[in-house]
């Protein structure tokens, strides 16, 4: 019986160190790029991209390293997480909804530097 594709999520997370343009685009970015290859997605295997930032975050819309990265026909959106205190400073999250054959379990979601300990039961 040949995979039947489903739709899935896959979750990740990133830090910035400081709140600017660039250095947050380039988090995003690798955050993005560390998702599709440790699932083995392209972004043809793209439904759409939900990104969160942290309140304390303003330099630029997560979704424009998406963009610069060439997902470009790729729903994305963007929303700023919940101010719940205590809670990791300078943080972007992503949820994206994808095509696989994979279960749940075999799912790799990411979380790189400070946001690492959002979830220390998963491998990295």
């Amino acid at each position: 019986m040949a995979d039947t594709l489903r739709v899935r999520a896959v979750r990740g997370a990133t830090t910035v160190d400081v709140d600017e343009r660039d250095h947050l685009l380039e988090r995003t970015r690798e955050l993005i790029d560390a998702v599709l290859s440790r699932n083995g997605l392209t972004s043809d295997d793209l439904i759409s991209i939900l990104f969160t930032m942290t309140p304390d975050l303003h330099a630029a819309f997560p979704a424009e390293a998406a963009r610069l990265g060439g997902i470009t026909d790729v729903p994305l959106m963007c929303a700023q997480e919940l101010a719940i205190q205590p809670s990791i400073p300078r943080c972007i999250r992503l949820m994206a909804h994808i095509h696989t054959a994979k279960s749940p379990t075999e799912l790799r979601h990411v979380y790189l530097h400070d946001a690492r300990q959002l979830r220390t039961d998963l491998p990295e």
